[in-house]
């Protein structure tokens, strides 16, 4: 990266680009950028605090894109129908995508950490950063979501940690193919199961990545990434699991708690009593790929599992928005088969009736993965809990519109569990505020769209 370049973030409200364009400012560039979201007058207060930051926000109409020393960023494709492409394109002006950007940044230190895999990608990369910032390592940090520990007025948006250039951390997306071009000293690898792509691309993109590493963190409770482990040199990997005895990290005696977990880590011969303040199985399994990834970085296991102690989280990652005449409002990012299994699971290890408001985030992953969601949901929910299902948002384009949320419902109710589709989420809202009685926990699930979490306290506030 050049000293005191300019660059152009179109999309930059977006939840990969915001914490990009703040490390790349706080390294001294000039940021400016466009976002369709600010054209339509949603999320006013991030534009506003963008501005605030010295970030000169534009139309996305290509006017903001003037001359060729401006280094323009896409998001993951570049597509040439967007005006500042074209303005781009017609001015001089380099093109370059997040990807290519961040893994450029993330290359460039001296030691970096990538954390990969279908779910929990987020968290562990929460849980790793807080883990590092609380024992002094001072990481930059690139998350897909907002860390709640690092989150305060003046910065309302924390996915990202601006710290020293030696340390980089960072979630990396498979779905895309960037993944690709991370070469990581440190490589979690959480899970692996069918989302965007065929399991023969994800082996080969996973593999390769945890091939490029020094040290690779695998799960050995998921049975492509315990495979995975053993194609490397011993020594190389560090293995976690629940109850898993082999496994160089393993959690034992889980038991919930109303916000959190507590269970015994084994870690060879040393023993130590975990406590997390965040709920269900899946963050236990979350915590022992962060042990492993700060261990590899030579973080002493006990410090570490002092500092998860304190880890709050997320944001929409099973949020409690609040309650209101005892029924609770939940805000969470769940939007594929295995992350609303593991929602679904931890919020049923206590009682009371879910009603459960999905937002498919495409029409694309309900065609890819119709019977997943269909049979998750069946097999997961109790005869009294009900699923709401807006069509998914389409924005034009031709998108094969063949399976849509209709066809989900159906199969839920075929299985014998309530579900229905309606065409808007206001629709689905109105229809759970009006069966909606004491005791019930209301959830807000779905990904890619900032306004769920306003739609979610929207709820809560009619509820009083």
């Amino acid at each position: 990266m050049t000293d005191s370049a300019s660059y152009f973030f179109c999309g930059i409200g977006g939840s990969g680009m915001l914490p990009l364009a703040m490390i790349v400012q706080a390294r001294g560039n000039a940021i400016e950028g466009s976002d369709r979201a600010l054209d339509q007058g949603r999320t006013p207060e991030k534009f506003d605090w963008l501005r605030a930051h010295g970030v000169t926000l534009h139309p996305q109409d290509g006017s903001g894109v003037t001359r060729a020393s401006q280094q323009v960023i896409a998001t993951g494709a570049i597509e040439e129908t967007v005006p500042d492409i074209g303005a781009a394109r017609r001015v001089g002006a380099p093109i370059q995508t997040r990807p290519e950007l961040l893994s450029q940044l993330f290359n460039a230190a001296q030691t970096s950490v990538g954390v990969a895999g279908t779910s929990g990608k987020s968290t562990i990369t929460g849980m790793i950063a807080w883990i590092l910032h609380q024992t002094g390592r001072n990481p930059t940090v690139v998350n897909g979501a907002v860390m709640k520990n690092f989150a305060d007025a003046d910065h309302p948006f924390a996915s990202a940690l601006i710290g020293g250039p030696d340390l980089f951390l960072a979630e990396v997306d498979e779905s895309d193919g960037s993944i690709a071009r991370y070469d990581p000293t440190v490589a979690v690898v959480s899970n692996i199961s069918l989302d965007h792509k065929s399991m023969e691309e994800l082996r080969d993109l996973f593999g390769g990545f945890t091939a490029r590493a020094a040290t690779a963190v695998l799960n050995l409770d998921n049975p492509e990434t315990a495979a995975l482990a053993q194609t490397l040199a011993p020594g190389k990997a560090i293995t976690f699991g629940l109850g898993e005895e082999k496994a160089d990290l393993s959690a034992h005696d889980l038991q919930p708690l109303p916000t959190g977990m507590k269970f015994r880590l084994i870690e060879g011969w040393s023993e130590y009593d975990a406590v997390l303040n965040v709920p269900g199985a899946h963050n236990v399994a979350n915590a022992l790929a962060a042990l492993g990834a700060v261990k590899a970085l030579g973080v002493p296991v006990g410090e570490a599992v002092k500092a998860l102690e304190t880890f709050a989280g997320i944001r929409r990652r099973m949020e409690v928005v609040g309650t209101a005449n005892g029924i609770t409002v939940i805000d969470d990012f769940a939007h594929n088969p295995d992350k609303i299994a593991a929602t679904l699971k931890t919020l049923h290890a206590f009682d009371g009736r879910l009603l459960i408001l999905f937002q498919p985030h495409g029409f694309g992953p309900l065609k890819l993965m119709k019977t997943e969601f269909t049979e998750g949901f069946a097999g997961l929910m109790r005869p009294d809990d009900v699923l709401l299902m807006p069509e998914p948002v389409y924005y034009g384009g031709t998108t094969d519109r063949s399976v849509g949320s209709q066809d989900i419902a159906s199969g839920v109710r075929a299985a014998g569990r309530q579900a229905e589709a309606l065409q808007t989420r206001g629709d689905c809202g109105d229809r759970i505020l009006a069966i909606a009685k004491p005791g019930d926990r209301i959830i807000v699930m779905g990904a890619r769209d900032d306004t769920l979490s306003t739609f979610a306290a929207e709820l809560l506030d009619r509820l009083k």
